[in-house]
């Protein structure tokens, strides 16, 4: 079955009454048969045809009811019809009222250009029918008949459009409701998503230095069997365990529900960098390696809390990745401040590297470069003649952090 063809059964269920309109289609012609076999005619002054022929407009429109909510369009029309023949006969009340139901659902179920277009036709005709009724009987008594066309035209057409309206506001309502949560499971998402990037870059960045230096003096130790070499490498895997235990404890404290009771932990800021270096330079002997800091910023000139922890973050992880490849020699780090930003320079000895290695994954460079472009800033890493270098720019402003 191709697209284009609709399943036959649904094609079926489109077309299958409702079981209300059954029901009222049922009623209304046995009530319009009620009211005839008691004689109980709507007008006893016409006398064009025999009272049986008020039966036909009631027996033609009493099935149109089962078809009112899926052709409308049709229903009216032969509706209108039966009405109109009706006038001719000596009247059954029941083909009337069925006529006012298929209005209102003409306007309820209906395309909306139908919807919108008849309550003003029926208001217009009732106007008409009104003016045209007095000035031809001249009497009081001719209102009754714009009032009655009104009721059985004008009316159900009006209700209909109020109903249909009501409907329209509702469904309208309810898809705002739905965009609006569906807006909002979007934010959460993805503010779920940034929270996990954030946590993964602040437990890499913590405790992958500590980690490193654990991995290179274990191997050192396992490669050179001897008792100083295993002393020292013990100490230094001590001492960065201890550090990277107190950091992790640090994150799980910062990681807590905010209502509860908890001490201030302190974040990690520039000031913290002879330390991180003194650290290096410790972990990193084994390897022929030194640490050089050169700070430049002016004194008293406090930054932005987030940009002094991507700051100290950029040089940590620079450190542990050049603990991790760089070969013998002196890595230099400086830190500048001038013109509204923050520049953090580490150059690391580039080329082949003997003894031990640790492992990279390459997050390190990835967590680098998303702090820096969080904040607004530049970020570039890569070989630059002898050495590998990093270079990242952050706003050192408060409103350029903010903004």
């Amino acid at each position: 079955m191709t697209p284009t063809q609709p399943d036959p059964a649904e094609r079926a269920k489109t077309f299958r009454p409702h079981r209300d309109d059954v029901l009222l289609a049922v009623l209304s012609v046995l009530a319009g048969l009620l009211l005839w076999s008691l004689g109980l005619y709507s007008t006893n002054n016409r006398h064009f045809f025999p009272p049986w022929a008020a039966l036909v407009p009631l027996l033609a429109l009493g099935p149109m009811e089962l078809l009112r909510r899926t052709a409308p369009h049709t229903t009216l029309a032969v509706g209108t019809a039966g009405v109109m023949a009706d006038q001719f006969t000596v009247g059954n009340l029941g083909t009337v009222l069925i006529f006012t139901d298929l209005m209102y659902a003409a306007v309820v179920y209906g395309k909306p250009a139908m919807a919108r277009r008849l309550p003003v036709t029926t208001g217009l005709i009732t106007i008409a029918v009104t003016i045209a009724s007095v000035a031809w009987l001249r009497t009081p008594q001719a209102l009754m008949i714009g009032v009655i066309t009104g009721i059985v035209s004008f009316g159900p057409a009006l209700t209909g459009a109020t109903l249909r309206n009501h409907r329209e506001a509702a469904e309208a309502a309810r898809l705002r409701a739905e965009q609006t949560a569906l807006l909002a499971e979007m934010d959460r998402s993805q503010a779920v998503v940034a929270e996990r990037a954030r946590m993964a870059r602040e437990l890499h960045d913590m405790v992958a230095n500590h980690l490193s230096a654990i991995a290179i003096h274990s191997t050192a130790a396992l490669s050179i069997d001897t008792a100083e070499t295993s002393r020292e490498a013990l100490g230094v895997i001590r001492e960065n365990s201890v550090q990277g235990l107190a950091e992790m404890r640090r994150l799980i404290g910062l990681l807590r529900d905010a209502g509860a009771e908890q001490e201030a932990v302190a974040t990690p800021s520039l000031d913290g960098l002879d330390a991180l270096l003194e650290q290096a330079r410790a972990s990193g002997a084994a390897s022929g390696l030194d640490f050089a800091l050169r700070d430049d910023r002016p004194p008293g000139e406090p930054l932005p809390a987030p940009v002094e922890l991507a700051a100290y973050r950029i040089v940590q992880e620079s450190l542990t990745n050049a603990l991790k490849h760089a070969c013998p020699g002196t890595v230099r780090a400086r830190v500048t401040r001038a013109d509204g930003l923050l520049t953090v320079r580490v150059e690391s000895p580039y080329g082949d590297r003997p003894g031990p290695r640790a492992p990279g994954s390459g997050a390190g460079l990835i967590g680098m470069r998303e702090r820096t472009e969080l904040l607004g800033g530049e970020f570039s890493a890569g070989r630059t003649g002898s050495v590998w270098l990093v270079r990242a720019e952050l706003p050192a402003e408060e409103k350029a952090v903010t903004g």
